[in-house]
Formats: C-alpha cells, sequence, structure tokens
C-alpha cells in the first residue's frame, strides 16, 4: 500500500560539542571485578535512570526487567522472521517489545515470543535497503540535509533538514532512487557537529593537543571515535597511537597504546564506580542506556533508532544509533553501554546536559570487527 509523501516539522536544536576525555577505570582496593558482576543493579545506575528517564526505583527495576526479556526476544525474532521481519522497539509504557511484521499471519509467532505484533507495510530490510540508497547519493542532498535513519515505530525512514528545506529534501529524496512512500521528511532546527574541543581536561590526548574519551578496552589498548584522530596520530595519558581510524563514513578509530598502560572492561560512572562490560549484545530500540564522557560524566537515556546517517561539516556518517541521552563539548569517543553490554561509542549530536539534546553513537560491533580487536570483558 503507497503511502503519501509527509513533510512535518520538529524543534531540535543542535549546538556545538567537543572531543572527549579518555576513561581508564582499574579495580580498586574496595571495588573487584567479582563485585561489579554480580550485583544485579547498581544504586547509581537506578539513580541515573530516576534522573533522566523520570522514573521511580521500582519503575527503573521494572523497566530493567522487561528490557532484558525484550533484548532477548528481538534477537530470536530477528532470526526466526526473517524478511517478515518489520523493526522493533521496546515500549517504555507497556514494558514490552513491538514488533512490526509484514505479513499478518506471522503475529502469533511474535507474541509466543513474548512481544507484542503490529502489520506494517514494509520489512526492515526494504527500510535498510531505502535508507541505504539515500547514502549511496549523499552527495546530491542540499545542505540543508543534516541526515537520515530508519525508525521503527513509525515504519518509516526519517530524514531531516533545515527548516525551509523541505522541496529540496523531498527532491533529494525522489533523485536518490528511494522509496518514496517509505520516506518522512522532517523540518528541523539540527546541525550536527562531532562531540570535538580542542584543549581538555582528565583525559587522553591526541598529539594536536585535542583530546578525547576512551570507549571500550579491547586487547591492546581501546576503541574510540574516529573523528578525534587519524592512523598516526600520537595520544598520552595514556601514551598509544592511532593504528586505525574511520571518519567520515565511519566514526571509530582503535587507540594501540604501550605496554606500560593497562586498558580495563569497565566503564567510569563517575561516582568512583566503575560498570562492568561483558559483552556486546545489541540492545533494541527502546531500550535504556548509558554515556559515559568527561566532560558531562554518567547520563542516561533511550535508544531512539538505529541505521542513523548524519551529514556533519566535516563529512557525513552512516549506520549510527540515534538517542535522547544528553552530551556536551569534550564526551567524544565515550562510552555507550546498556546493561553490562557494551553498544558503542559517542560520534556527535545536540544540545546540552541542561535542556538536554539528542546523541548518536558508532556501534561497536561494526567497529571491533572492521578494526579486527577483540573486546575485553569480564
Amino acid at each position: 500500500m503507497a503511502r503519501r509523501f509527509v513533510v512535518r516539522a520538529a524543534g531540535t536544536v543542535i549546538v556545538a560539542a567537543g572531543t572527549v576525555a579518555a576513561l581508564t577505570m582499574p579495580a580498586t582496593a574496595d571495588q573487584s571485578s567479582e563485585t561489579s558482576t554480580t550485583i544485579p543493579v547498581e544504586p547509581s545506575r537506578l539513580q541515573a535512570m530516576q534522573r533522566d528517564l523520570g522514573l521511580t526505583p521500582q519503575q527503573a527495576e521494572q523497566r530493567l526487567a522487561g528490557e532484558a526479556k525484550a533484548n532477548a526476544a528481538d534477537a530470536a525474532l530477528r532470526d526466526s522472521l526473517g524478511a517478515a521481519f518489520g523493526g522493533s522497539h521496546f515500549d517504555a509504557e507497556t514494558n514490552r517489545l513491538v514488533v512490526g511484521v509484514t505479513d499478518a499471519g506471522r503475529t502469533n509467532e511474535v507474541r509466543a515470543a513474548g512481544a507484542d505484533a503490529v502489520v506494517v507495510d514494509d520489512s526492515k530490510r526494504e527500510l535498510d535497503a531505502t535508507a541505504d540508497a539515500l547514502s549511496r547519493h549523499s552527495d546530491a542532498a542540499s545542505d540543508g540535509v543534516t541526515g537520515w535513519y530508519v525508525d521503527s515505530k513509525s515504519n518509516q525512514v526519517v530524514v531531516t533538514t533545515a527548516v525551509g528545506t523541505a522541496a529540496e529534501a523531498a527532491e533529494f529524496v525522489r533523485s536518490s532512487g528511494a522509496d518514496t512512500s517509505s520516506v518522512d521528511v522532517v523540518e528541523s532546527a539540527e546541525s550536527p557537529r562531532t562531540y570535538a574541543n580542542v584543549y581538555g581536561g582528565d583525559a587522553y590526548y591526541m598529539g594536536s593537543g585535542g583530546r578525547c574519551s576512551v570507549g571500550f578496552a579491547v586487547n591492546g589498548g581501546f576503541v574510540t571515535a574516529g573523528h578525534c584522530g587519524t592512523t598516526g596520530t600520537s595520544t598520552s595519558e595514556p601514551s598509544g597511537t592511532f593504528a586505525g581510524s574511520s571518519f567520515p563514513g565511519d566514526d571509530f578509530a582503535f587507540v594501540r597504546i604501550t605496554a606500560a598502560d593497562v586498558t580495563q572492561p569497565l566503564v567510569n560512572m563517575y561516582n568512583g564506580q566503575g560498570r562492568a562490560v561483558s559483552g556486546s549484545q545489541e540492545a533494541a530500540v527502546g531500550a535504556s542506556v548509558c554515556r559515559s564522557g568527561s566532560t558531562t560524566g554518567w547520563y542516561c537515556g533511550s535508544i531512539q533508532s538505529k541505521n542513523q546517517t548524519v551529514r556533519y561539516p566535516q563529512g557525513t556518517v552512516y549506520g549510527l544509533t540515534r538517542t535522547n541521552v544528553c552530551a556536551e563539548p569534550g564526551d567524544s569517543g565515550g562510552s555507550f553501554i546498556s546493561g553490562n553490554q557494551a553498544q558503542g561509542m559517542t560520534s556527535g549530536g545536540s544540545g546540552n546536559c541542561s535542556i538536554g539534546g539528542t546523541t548518536y553513537f558508532q556501534p561497536v560491533n561494526e567497529a571491533l570487527s572492521r578494526l579486527g580487536v577483540s573486546l575485553k570483558t569480564y
């Protein structure tokens, strides 16, 4: 069924951000790795979710339990539904996973897995193909177009463009050869930039004097944002070298550090504790996620969508994940984690931690695969 080509208005404002500080979190005398991995929900996490998501302690615990079930069901249904899978998202109101299917005959299969089913027009594969078509023609986009992403809730690909430029954005969509019936053009005041800051605080530093945050510990060093440095760029505190970097297009990098420095599979929660990293299972859209960065510390929010394309002034980045977690200058490269599962590294976004905003992260699994490195875990 064909859908109309929609133009909507939104009001998010994207502001400048900065490169983020490094964080290495060795275990302290009163915090062993066993403690980090055996506490189901640490009070600091519940406090952050209460603050940033407006939840009571009981609601936060219930949401985490619901998300754990939803993530397991999401992984299973993606495989079993195959071409009929129309995307999924976690509904925080019902505390359940919602799965789109293009075949009404598969709804019982979804319900049997403990999720809610909704019949949609386009499969996730078709939506990804539409987003990919736009990405292949990104150079033809007008200056006002700031990015695009697959929105599982609306079963559409959303293109964001500056206020007053919807017509130019719509022409770009048509000229790309993408399925226009699957695209929703949204006018927005967004003007995304990478979270980059020239001089910093307590962080790892690049040879140029900039700073960025460590993303996650890997064998031989750590992963971070690609816009923080190019291959060959030297770092200090810890001392190392960018052994691989991709930006734009992607936004990931691997920093190989010297033997004198040791990275730990922990994420700094900025309360004297470290969140243990036990894997990198991808969380569903709608799931809660927390970010660690040297400027603002520890903040939480929700995953809003995946396969986001962002057109930064420095170039276009594809395949990012969109969140409503806040960030500020100095938070680039830092960790995004859901539960104990690594999700990605801060790329860029809008707003700040006073008014809130939108932040994108580079999925960690793609970075690990492309860089040929292995995540350190507890």
